[in-house]
Order: C-alpha cells, then sequence, then structure tokens
C-alpha cells in the first residue's frame, strides 16, 4: 500500500528540474538517493539504467537532442564512481547535465568508520570531472539555485552535487526558480570555447565580455581584402545559423566544420565542405585560402593531423574564452564574445558583400565538397551505400548515434548527412562504449521521431545491459551493429604501425540470442540490398530493434580506416 511522504528533498528535486525544462531523469536507484527516485518516478519520468554511466550518457543525449540540461541520479561511492567515465565525456562536449548523487549521512561524514557505500573523498572524485560540484547542506534552496545558476555559464559541462542522505529526508521550502535568474528557459545555443554541445541552456547569467571594436574593424578589412576565404565553425557556432548564413553570402567563403559543428548549416548546403578539413582535398582547399575565420572550435588534434595541418596565413578567430585565441593556431586577430553576436557585428561592418572575391573560389569550394565526398565514398566501398540508406530512411530530425567505431570515424562523422544539428549525437571525447546509453536519452528527448544508433560489436558488450532500458521504455530506437569480431580500429592501427596484433580480437557474442531475450526486433544482413530492407523496417517499427551488419560478408573497405593518431616512427624509438 503506498503512502504519501512528508515534502523531502525529492520534492525540491522535482521542482528544480522543472524549473529547467527537464520533464525525465535516468539512473539507479539505491538506498542512498530513495527520496530522489521516489518523487521523480511519481512527478515526472523515471527511466532506470543499468549502470551509472549509461544514466550519465543517457542524460547527455537527452540535453544534446532536447536543448535543455539533462537529469542523472546515481549511488554512493562506487555508484557515483561508475559515472565518472561519462561526466568526463558530458565535460569534454559541454554538456549541461545535472548529476546528483547520493551521500552517506551527515553524521558521518570525513570519518572513516566503513558506513556502507563510503569513500574517500566523493566530492574531489566529482570534482575532477565536472565543472563544479558541491555536498548539499543545511540550505539547500541556495545550493540547488547556485547549481542551476552554474549549468548556464562558461565553461559548460556537467554539474554535481552529492547530497546526505539525512539531509535528503529533510524538509525543505517549496523552490523559487527566480533565484536561477532562468524562470524555465529553453535553449538558446552556446558559444562555447569547447567543440562542444550543439544545444546548451541560456539559464544563467554569466559575463560575456563586451566585443574590441579596434579587433572587430581589423577583421573586417582583413575579410573584405580577402580573395579566397574561409570559415571553420565548431560547437560554440552552433546557433548561429542565420548569421553564418549572412557570413557565407556576403564574403563567399566555404565553410568547414568540426564533428562538433555539423549542422551549424545544413550539410545539403553547397557551400558547407563540412567535417573534411583533415583530408588531402580539404587541406589543399586551406593551402589556397588567405583568411580563414574560426568560431568556437578547439581544433582538436584527430581533426587537425595532430596540428600538421596548415591555416590561411590570415586567421581570425572567435570565442567566448580568451584563453582559447591563439591556443592551438596563431591567430592574427582574437575576438573574444558570444560568436552570434561577433559574427552578426562582423557582417554589418562587411556592408553586405564589400569583398574582394576572387571570381571562380566559389566553383572551387563547390568542387572541393564535391571531391572530398567522392573520395570518401571510393574509399569506403560497400559502405557508401549503407550510408546512402541511412540519409534516404532517417527524417532531418532523427537522431544520429553513434559509437566509436570504424563505420562512424571513417564515414559517419563526415558522409552521413547531419542538417538539423541537435540530431549529431556522438561521444567527443572518444570513448568506446557510450552511444546505446545516449541513445536512450536521445529517444526520449524527440519521442515522435526514429533514433538510430551505430555501434561495433566491441563497444555494444560494455552496453548490453541498456539494451534492457530500451526494451522497458519500449523506445523507437534502432541498433545497428558493425560486427568485425573486435576492436577495428585498434586492430587497423596496429597492423599498420606494430605488424602485429594484441588485445584487438575478440568473440563476439550470439547477437540473435541477445535480441530476443530482451524482445528485440532483430535482422542479420550482409548485403546493402538486405540492409535496406532491415533498416526501413526496423525503423518504422516503433520499438527496439537491431541489425547486426556481417562486415566480413559485406566486404572490406577499399582504403582500411585508420585514426589519424600518434605513433613513433622506428627513427624515434
Amino acid at each position: 500500500m503506498s503512502r504519501a511522504l512528508p515534502r523531502n528533498g525529492g520534492d525540491l528535486l522535482v521542482e528544480v528540474l522543472t524549473s529547467l525544462g527537464i520533464d525525465a531523469a535516468f539512473g539507479v536507484v539505491s538506498v542512498h538517493n530513495l527520496p530522489l527516485v521516489d518523487a521523480l518516478a511519481h512527478r515526472l519520468r523515471w527511466v532506470p539504467t543499468r549502470s551509472e554511466a549509461a544514466a550519465v550518457n543517457a542524460a547527455d543525449g537527452f540535453a544534446r537532442v532536447r536543448g535543455t540540461p539533462g537529469c542523472a541520479v546515481t549511488s554512493t561511492g562506487t555508484g557515483a564512481a561508475n559515472a565518472a567515465g561519462a561526466l568526463v565525456e558530458a565535460l569534454t562536449a559541454g554538456s549541461p547535465v545535472l548529476h546528483l548523487t547520493g551521500q552517506i549521512p551527515s553524521e558521518h561524514l570525513g570519518a572513516g568508520r566503513g558506513v556502507i557505500h563510503e569513500t574517500r573523498d566523493q566530492l574531489g572524485m566529482l570534482r575532477s570531472c565536472s565543472v563544479w560540484a558541491a555536498t548539499v547542506g543545511a540550505a539547500p534552496l541556495a545550493d540547488f539555485a547556485q547549481a542551476a545558476r552554474r549549468l548556464g555559464t562558461h565553461p559548460r559541462g556537467p554539474v554535481s552535487l552529492e547530497w546526505p542522505i539525512d539531509l535528503q529526508y529533510g524538509q525543505t521550502e517549496p523552490f523559487d526558480a527566480t533565484t536561477t535568474d532562468s524562470s524555465r528557459h529553453t535553449v538558446g545555443a552556446p558559444e562555447s570555447d569547447n567543440d562542444a554541445l550543439e544545444s546548451g541552456a541560456a539559464l544563467g547569467t554569466a559575463a560575456v565580455p563586451e566585443l574590441d571594436e579596434a579587433a572587430l574593424e581589423r577583421a573586417a578589412d582583413l575579410i573584405a581584402a580577402a580573395e579566397r576565404p574561409l570559415v571553420w565553425a565548431g560547437g560554440g557556432a552552433v546557433g548561429c545559423r542565420a548569421v553564418l548564413d549572412d557570413l557565407l553570402r556576403c564574403t563567399g567563403a566555404g565553410l568547414f566544420t568540426s564533428n562538433a559543428g555539423r549542422g551549424v548549416l545544413p550539410e545539403s548546403d553547397d557551400r558547407v565542405i563540412g567535417n573534411f578539413a583533415a583530408s588531402a582535398t580539404g587541406a589543399e582547399l586551406l593551402a589556397q585560402a588567405d583568411v580563414l575565420i574560426s568560431i568556437g572550435t578547439h581544433f582538436r588534434s584527430n581533426e587537425t593531423r595532430s596540428y600538421r595541418l596548415s591555416l590561411p596565413r590570415w586567421h581570425i578567430q572567435i570565442d567566448i574564452d580568451p584563453v582559447a585565441i591563439g591556443r592551438s593556431y596563431p591567430a592574427e586577430v582574437g575576438i573574444v564574445g558570444d560568436a552570434c553576436v561577433a559574427v552578426a557585428s562582423l557582417v554589418e561592418r562587411l556592408g553586405g558583400g564589400r569583398t574582394a572575391l576572387q571570381p571562380e573560389w566559389r566553383d572551387t569550394i563547390t568542387a572541393t565538397r564535391q571531391r572530398c565526398r567522392a573520395l570518401l565514398r571510393r574509399d569506403i566501398g560497400p559502405y557508401a551505400s549503407i550510408c546512402d540508406i541511412m540519409a534516404g530512411v532517417l527524417s532531418d530530425r532523427s537522431p544520429r548515434v553513434r559509437d566509436i567505431t570504424i563505420p562512424n570515424s571513417s564515414w559517419g562523422n563526415r558522409l552521413l548527412p547531419v542538417i538539423d544539428p541537435s540530431t549529431n549525437v556522438v561521444p567527443r571525447g572518444g570513448g568506446i562504449g557510450q552511444a546505446v546509453g545516449m541513445s536512450i536519452g536521445a529517444s526520449i528527448a524527440r519521442a515522435d521521431e526514429p533514433t538510430m544508433v551505430m555501434v561495433g560489436d566491441g563497444g555494444l558488450v560494455p552496453q548490453l545491459g541498456e539494451l534492457a532500458t530500451l526494451a522497458q521504455e519500449e523506445l523507437p530506437v534502432t541498433v545497428v551493429v558493425f560486427d568485425d569480431g573486435g576492436y577495428g580500429v585498434l586492430r587497423n592501427t596496429q597492423d599498420r604501425h606494430l605488424g602485429r596484433r594484441s588485445g584487438v580480437d575478440l568473440r563476439t557474442p550470439d547477437l540473435a540470442a541477445a535480441a530476443a531475450a530482451f524482445d528485440f526486433g532483430y535482422f542479420d544482413v550482409a548485403t546493402p540490398n538486405e540492409f535496406a530492407d532491415a533498416f526501413e523496417s526496423a525503423t518504422a517499427a516503433g520499438h527496439p530493434q537491431m541489425i547486426r551488419v556481417d562486415c566480413d560478408a559485406l566486404g572490406p573497405m577499399p582504403v582500411p580506416f585508420v585514426p589519424p593518431v600518434e605513433m613513433p616512427t622506428s627513427a624515434d624509438r
């Protein structure tokens, strides 16, 4: 028989989440979070993941697709530690995730008595993988108000609160959303210094620096004199679609993006070269350009040939973080501030198109765009058809969640088109085994569209438990497993650089049996035609499906994918 509990911390948490526009939370129930889970399960949507890491991954995926923060609730000690890797991913991606974890009773904190779930310096651990972390004390309203404000300030990322269980059961006053200076904002877009979240909540009152007028004038002069301009947009440019479109129109520039910046303009646009800067053809275009305007990007190592990629002589860098200016590449002009405002200011100064554009530059951009894609299609062989099938079936709003696997790293991050940036969900930190958890949150965030998740057999096994979550929630998620019998990315790396293999050839479980155990629809395919039939059926089913792609039967890529990592040569040894 159920009974009403007196008002406690669970009620406060529900009020906080509601003020932030969050209507679902993900996590694992524990004796050290019972009042929180009870309130969430009865007043919002509670999604019981099978691991704490998946809870944070799901909250992360929810945040990226929905455009509000996500919420994850975990247990204490080992439970909180299980979430650490996923918190690192959210930190890398700049995802606004509110992470609530339990804590032992406050009277025992720091005593080292061996209370169940106790661990040394849990708060220190949380601080190492969050942008901000604190212990909820006797004034929980103030702690939550500060956490809510921090979710919307730069740099964005996960915010963690540990909460002693005795204080969770304590009486709390109602939460006043006005104390966050947010009053339930929906998401605009962060102009973050990291190649980060495509959509982040503008929940705080972070001081955005005033734009330097002299820097803007100097940048406008360089752009106006440019004959062959290019733009490179990262995650910090997402949300600036209109003004970025104006910038390309008045300058004649082509657009490269980082992986995080994909969809900042639709990738169907002929001016968008995309995530191809480090390709041989993309590097050739950069070598021809005379000005580069970079907007909110880290210039990550795997997107710049470990910083060996050459940029044009004149580099104008826009970023909200002053430390980012010139950090990876020298900048002739650095503009610190909100990306959308800065780009709009540049467009205004350019007066609608006072540039010295070389007449054939636009044709060169279009030809480069086409050649990048044609060469990649040649290199991936039969997988080009798989990509085309996915693109033809998925709508522009369907989340494309992708694990770190050869198909994603070789073509999913470049060739599979992204029109809406909120559909581009991929681990930014490069960690394997997170996409199934992300797909849970992505699907709940956009329940009216099927969600597709690409994963390798090596990356699926650590996430098998989350198939139960997908099944229990009856989510319209199609899990496409590219089965090559191990860690293909590392296998190719070892083959090229070492000449021998270790730890990469793995036994794949019986995926048909696993799918049956979780009541998934299941397809086993070996050709593009079989994949077309399976993918169309699976995405239309409305409940969890699995497609196993037999990579051996499908055939190898003509050019094996080897990640752009630094390896010592024999001369270095």
